[in-house]
């Protein structure tokens, strides 16, 4: 990570080099016998309630918990510790999990510029993956995504949870049977009151936080006191504003309602 790459050549990159990988590998994908899981997660903001959820099912063992920021990771920690049965291992580079062959499955809840990133490593790596919405940063990733998956037997599973709803899935059947009548259109919206982002000043990175690792394959901009954490959602080196932060919930909501595909051009 030291070394500043373009963002599509370190995907196009690491899908290249692990292609070899993918033959050798099987497991859930491929339809084998399972027991216990073993999971990292990686991103203890809502990777702290993904890590409680998944350390909460039965057979499912959190082995790691990994942050690039020393307290977010150890109040993640604590809080797995206290509300699950798991005792999981701390560490601030999510590459440790795809080292280790007792991980089976990555959770990537990493700031929406490593989703698409993480999850073809992770392939490569032979683990299979649940990557939070949005799945990637822009479409070519995505596409990218899909291909990492199907080269190495992986299954991956992107977090668009309203679709796992029974009310959302009886709302679909009920509208899809013609409870309202012949649905031609849908419009959706977000509201939230949120504060300013205020204007950012370029200072040091705090020492708790790794930000060389935090950027990752993101194009390199030195540190600015309003953006990390959270605030990235609004800066287009790493996230996608409110479309990809909440848009996509509700958008793809009316994409089930309507029984439509993706358009072809805008």
């Amino acid at each position: 990570m030291t070394t500043p790459l373009a963002r599509r050549s370190f995907l196009q990159a690491s899908l290249a080099t692990g292609a070899a990988l993918g033959a050798a590998t099987k497991g859930v994908a491929s339809g084998d016998a399972v027991n216990d899981i073993t999971v990292g997660v990686m991103g203890m903001s809502r990777g702290r309630s993904l890590a409680e959820t998944f350390g909460n099912q039965p057979g499912v063992r959190v082995k790691y918990l990994c942050d690039v920021d020393s307290e977010r990771l150890a109040s993640g920690l604590e809080v797995i510790t206290a509300g699950t049965p798991q005792t999981p291992e701390p560490t601030a580079d999510f590459r440790r999990i795809l080292d280790d062959p007792e991980v089976d499955v990555l959770i990537c809840a990493a700031p929406n510029h490593w989703h698409a990133p993480a999850t073809i490593l992770a392939c490569q790596a032979g683990k299979h993956v649940y990557v939070e919405k949005p799945c990637s940063h822009n479409p070519w990733e995505g596409e990218t995504m899909v291909q990492a998956a199907r080269t190495h037997d992986r299954a991956v599973q992107m977090g668009n949870q309203r679709r796992s709803s029974a009310a959302f899935q009886t709302a679909i059947q009920r509208l899809h049977e013609g409870v309202i009548g012949r649905v031609y259109h849908s419009r959706s919206w977000y509201n939230a009151s949120r504060p300013t982002l205020g204007i950012g000043q370029q200072v040091a990175a705090p020492d708790r936080l790794d930000y060389e690792l935090w950027q990752g394959p993101a194009p390199r901009l030195p540190y600015m006191d309003n953006r990390v954490h959270y605030n990235w959602h609004w800066f287009w080196h790493y996230g996608n504003g409110e479309l990809g932060n909440n848009g996509v919930h509700s958008i793809d909501i009316c994409r089930w309602g309507l029984g439509v595909d993706y358009p072809t051009r805008v």
